[in-house]
């Protein structure tokens, strides 16, 4: 993948555990590609495989967008987990440190914001969630006016 501000996303199934390990290889790859250090790309690594894992789990599957991007002197990646499961119903107690509704260890959401530059998450109850994360290999880019 190139960074360029014209990106294309590459989406990529995520319905089961070998999707999973896709899914991984694929963001490594991406991430190696846009001049990540290691470090960097095995936090971004680490994001997507708990946030893949949340969409296959607690979504019922979906697919992830995987975007590269290109700002200025900055490149970065972008990744989009899409499903239309039950959706989150308390996203503010989902995201708290410790909780958990699949007996895992609480971390996965809050995890994988501490391990990117940025992190939204949009969920309607019945309709599904999109979590989407970005990260930079360089400078994180200056927000545009008006932005």
């Amino acid at each position: 993948m190139q960074a360029s501000r014209h990106a294309v996303p590459t989406s990529l199934p995520i319905g089961s555990d070998a999707d999973l390990a896709w899914v991984r290889q694929q963001v490594r790859q991406a991430a190696a590609e846009l001049g990540f250090g290691l470090v960097q790309q095995t936090k971004l690594v680490t994001a997507a495989s708990e946030l893949a894992r949340n969409t296959l789990v607690h979504g019922g599957g979906g697919h992830v967008e995987i975007t590269p991007l290109g700002v200025a002197s900055s490149s970065g990646l972008r990744l989009a987990f899409v499903d239309t499961g039950p959706g989150i119903r308390d996203l503010e107690q989902a995201m708290t440190d410790g909780y958990t509704s699949g007996g895992g260890l609480g971390l996965g959401m809050s995890g994988a914001k501490r391990l990117v530059h940025e992190f939204e998450v949009e969920s309607r109850p019945g309709e599904g969630t999109t979590v989407t994360v970005t990260a930079w290999a360089t400078a994180v880019p200056p927000s545009r006016p008006g932005a």
